[in-house]
């Protein structure tokens, strides 16, 4: 062992081993990396808080999306509530990594949190009185010995000097013996040299010697003290390696979802969901509602054009006018009428309602939301995923001509496809509200007195306009309740 030993110049370190002077302080910087790992622990709990907050976002942006496209969509049935059923099945999963969100930062974080400040104590100078007082024990530990070894060093280096100058003086005496031009008296002062020189190196060696054995004599008291110290370190950062592993166990139960009952019910659902779907039910129901089952007003003898018109199917639109006050009577039905259910209040689908997650949103603290809105092109691949609503009605009219036919050799050679929108271009004009309109259907605008809309199609037979609300809801409205904007 070598080195130096110095309070208010510090150390010297000559070695590795934590028994040199000032190597204790590894041990003490433990301390301040405990106090650092806990940062770090938390902000790694924090960021993944932050990935289920907007994993879970992302489920139900998808989910209240597709759910919108297919109810307005063609499908029916027991397949369309399969298909439903992937919807409320991310939207129960959201639910579950919201929570998972919230056990992360309300009770993981907040735990190591807590911990972090009972463990470590800040001084007002800087630091942790931890450190300090793990710093202050070793060094009075080591004093003593470092006393002692200092010495040793010193009485070393007296003693190798010696032994140096001895040598040197042996060899100016065997030369001089040599020299015939040295009278007799500067050899007696050589070999007297060589006398002191090594009485010296005696003097010196029990000097060293004793050193060393008074360094021997402190060292097991040095290494008591120092255990002491270093197992007061080590059972503090004991607690610390114990609250970790109690900390991460905890979060892994969090985080694994595969033994939560309610995300095995979810799945065990949309399997049941899945496994209802009926082909031959659904075919039934769209043979009833859509298909020969429907109930058909033939025609028969009619005494006047008035009755006639009474008789006839009315459509939606004349319904909804003849509901105010007048009666019905003589309309004739046949076939079975199969009841079904108001299958649905599917809501028209808004452009660019889709919001990506912020990816340098923080979910636990007050910040602006900087989303991005997706683009009008990938919106618009969106909704067209169908063309045509299961409620939409169709043209009553009949013709022969080609130009009429849905199975025109223009359809069929794939000049045009029948399930892109209507591209014909159209005039939009800007229109306000003169009185307040509550849509009665599922295609229909609300609006209040004084709101401004666009104007997409002129006024129809039936006194009814399509429009579009300023937040890009598309439907019909009254022409008699807007007014141009000049």
């Amino acid at each position: 062992m070598s080195g130096s030993y110095d309070d208010s110049v510090g150390v010297e370190v000559s070695s590795d081993s934590f028994w040199e002077v000032g190597n204790y302080k590894r041990t003490v910087k433990r301390i301040d990396d405990g106090h650092r790992l806990c940062n770090d622990l938390m902000n790694c709990i924090h960021e993944r808080a932050r990935i289920e907050k907007g994993y879970a976002q992302q489920l139900t942006e998808w989910a209240k999306r597709w759910k919108q496209l297919v109810e307005k969509g063609p499908q029916y049935g027991t397949v369309e509530r399969a298909w439903c059923a992937f919807m409320s099945e991310a939207e129960k999963v959201s639910e579950l990594h919201l929570e998972v969100k919230g056990s992360l930062m309300n009770e993981d974080f907040e735990k190591i949190k807590n911990w972090q400040k009972e463990a470590f104590h800040k001084q007002m100078m800087g630091g942790f009185k931890e450190t300090k007082e793990a710093e202050d024990g070793f060094r009075k530990a080591q004093k003593p010995w470092a006393k002692k070894l200092k010495e040793v060093e010193a009485a070393k280096k007296a003693y190798h000097v010696a032994c140096k100058e001895e040598k040197l003086a042996i060899s100016r005496e065997t030369n001089s013996k040599a020299d015939p031009a040295l009278n007799p008296e500067q050899l007696k002062k050589l070999q007297d040299k060589v006398e002191r020189s090594k009485q010296d190196v005696l003097k010196t060696k029990e000097k060293y010697e004793k050193s060393l054995k008074e360094l021997d004599s402190v060292t097991p008291q040095y290494m008591e003290n120092m255990e002491q110290v270093f197992e007061q370190c080590q059972q503090f950062e004991e607690k610390r390696l114990r609250f970790f592993r109690e900390v991460l166990l905890e979060v892994q139960k969090h985080l694994d979802l595969s033994n939560v009952a309610s995300y095995k019910n979810i799945y065990r659902e949309l399997e049941q969901n899945i496994k209802a779907a009926d082909a031959v039910e659904d075919l039934r129901w769209f043979r009833a509602n859509q298909g020969p089952g429907m109930s058909m007003n033939w025609p028969q003898f009619e005494d006047d054009e008035w009755s006639a018109d009474l008789n006839r199917t009315l459509s939606r639109r004349e319904k909804k006018k003849a509901s105010d006050g007048v009666t019905l009577t003589g309309i004739n039905q046949t076939g079975d009428q199969v009841s079904q259910p108001n299958k649905h209040s599917s809501l028209s689908v808004q452009s660019n309602t889709v919001q990506s997650v912020q990816s340098s949103y923080n979910p636990f603290e007050d910040e602006e939301d900087t989303g991005s809105t997706v683009s009008e092109k990938e919106d618009s691949k969106i909704k067209n995923v169908s063309s045509y609503e299961k409620n939409q009605s169709y043209p009553t009219d009949w013709s022969d001509e080609e130009s009429n036919n849905p199975f025109s050799s223009t359809d069929a050679n794939g000049d045009t496809n029948p399930f892109d929108e209507d591209t014909s271009p159209a005039m939009e004009v800007r229109v306000r509200a003169l009185y307040d309109y509550e849509g009665q259907e599922q295609d229909e605008l609300s609006f209040k007195a004084g709101d401004e809309l666009t104007k997409m199609e002129n006024e129809d037979e039936q006194g009814w306009c399509k429009g579009r609300l300023d937040n890009g809801q598309v439907g019909l409205y009254p022409a008699n309740y807007v007014e141009p904007i000049q």
